[in-house]
């Protein structure tokens, strides 16, 4: 099972690659990288972030009409490398595994039974509070990866939580600090996380993002 994962992965990351660097520049293709460009120039700034995102939908949509291809080709890497870390993060395989093209969770009304999950998506929104979690076992890992994603994430303090999220382009909001543009990383291990009984750690990468992550 974990070799053929490993092929596909392998075969998805190709031949989007494949897809990616076979399409030609035009000057439809050039008009969309200035929107996309300007649209981050704008949501860096931080004064006119709505007009940086509007942009940013612009230029990726002119892309979408244009290049078809290439949009399949960055599904296919992505969905193509999301296995790749699965297999990697996760290599017993006893957890729960979601691809699909739109997802959303809403993980923030009630409580919810908290065990390791991995989800890939194209579009995705989430919210997600910790604080109502029921964590079943002394370790887990939550994986939320894809194309498009929105989640607000509020920690809780009663469990050990370590987070890694990465956007390429949009922002990465906690607490008090905000990172916009383009490549936004962070990394943050809540205190005392080794001597906690019960742990969690969350895995968020997206190619467009926007996540905001809080302390309850």
């Amino acid at each position: 099972m974990d070799k053929r994962k490993s092929f596909l992965a392998i075969m998805l990351i190709g031949f989007g690659l494949l897809l990616f660097f076979g399409q030609g520049f035009n000057f439809l293709t050039i008009a969309a990288l200035l929107f996309l460009v300007y649209g981050v120039y704008k949501i860096r700034q931080g004064e006119e972030v709505r007009t940086g995102y509007i942009l940013l939908a612009v230029g990726s949509g002119l892309i979408l009409l244009e290049h078809l291809m290439l949009v399949v080709a960055v599904i296919l890497i992505s969905l193509g490398l999301f296995y790749a870390k699965v297999k990697k993060m996760l290599p017993r395989g006893d957890h729960i595994q979601k691809q699909n093209f739109i997802a959303g969770v809403h993980w923030d009304r009630d409580p919810w039974a908290l065990r390791s999950i991995s989800m890939w998506h194209v579009l995705g929104e989430h919210d997600i509070d910790l604080s109502l979690a029921i964590v079943e076992e002394r370790e887990n890992i939550i994986m939320f990866q894809g194309v498009v994603g929105d989640i607000d994430l509020v920690i809780s303090e009663d469990y050990g939580v370590e987070i890694e999220a990465f956007v390429m382009f949009g922002q990465i909001e906690f607490g008090p600090d905000k990172e916009t543009g383009m490549v936004n990383r962070l990394y943050w291990r809540s205190p005392n996380y080794e001597l906690r009984e019960k742990k969690v750690k969350i895995m968020i990468s997206y190619l467009v993002g926007d996540i905001d992550i809080r302390l309850s």
